[in-house]
């Protein structure tokens, strides 16, 4: 028979989550705060969204319009393109982050930095180079397949007050989903790790068709991600790893009511942990 002592730290860890999500819940709090204060300059939006649309076909980069009509051939496709946009994003981020902090908590903090580090620089372009997104550009032939199609996760740009539509460069969705693509294929050891790749790039396509970012956005969301991950490199998580104190150390009782066998400790369990 064998019987584990619960742990004693289980308080200390459910305090540790509460502060943790506190921590997370405000920086997003802040975020929201300052996208929705980089509001305005409207003319100039849509100034620099011209730009970035001549730019692009300068570059010969592939047309928003033209991969937009693609998909308008599959009207199910469009919606199935639209609830990905709005009902992945977040959700995929959280849930990542979620199994992190409990099967990976080395790795967790050096994501959640990441993250926040991408976020925050994010958020200064925001307030240098508004940006209206493709769908905006109705003289182009561009369309808001949110609003026509559903499901719409904006409103009218004049009465919408919970976000700023016209924060299109960088695209976040596509530098989370890249974040989370890289993570989960470092954190974990599955051999079909690398499917999670397909997360970001069916966000790319998605971001694109449905008129929400230009493919600039995506590249300056990768470029930026590229610094963060520079800046974040001496914190990520080494080969090294520790063993959890004695004091930690969970007896196992095994006792054998034939040869009356005496305990036996757990071995210690190892932990990845971050680079000082």
């Amino acid at each position: 028979m064998s019987v584990d002592v619960p742990p004693a730290s289980t308080r200390s860890r459910w305090i540790s989550a509460l502060r943790e999500l506190g921590l997370v819940a405000v920086m997003f709090l802040v975020y929201k705060i300052g996208r929705i204060a980089a509001t305005g300059h409207v003319g100039e939006a849509f100034d620099n969204a011209h730009k970035v649309w001549d730019l692009e076909h300068w570059l010969h980069l592939p047309g928003e319009l033209s991969v937009q009509n693609r998909l308008m051939s599959w009207h199910w496709l469009v919606e199935v393109a639209n609830c990905y946009y709005a009902y992945v994003h977040f959700p995929a981020t959280v849930i990542c982050l979620i199994w992190l902090y409990v099967r990976r908590p080395a790795h967790y903090r050096w994501t959640r930095n990441v993250l926040a580090l991408l976020t925050g620089t994010a958020l200064l372009v925001h307030f240098g180079f508004p940006l209206a997104p493709p769908r905006m550009l109705t003289d182009t032939g561009m369309l808001d397949l949110g609003r026509i199609y559903g499901p719409a996760v904006y409103g009218a740009p004049e009465t919408d007050q919970l976000s700023n539509q016209y924060a299109a460069m960088p695209s976040l969705h596509v530098g989370w989903a890249v974040v989370v693509a890289i993570t989960l294929i470092t954190a974990t050891s599955a051999r079909w790790r690398g499917l999670w790749l397909l997360h970001p790039v069916i966000t790319l396509l998605v971001v694109v068709t449905t008129g929400n970012h230009y493919w600039l956005d995506a590249i300056a969301a990768v470029a930026l991600l590229l610094i963060a991950y520079a800046l974040m490199r001496p914190f990520y998580p080494s080969s090294r790893t520790v063993a959890v104190p004695d004091a930690e150390i969970l007896p196992v009782l095994d006792v054998s009511p034939d040869t009356g066998t005496a305990p036996h400790p757990r071995m210690p369990v190892e932990e990845p942990v971050l680079r000082r």
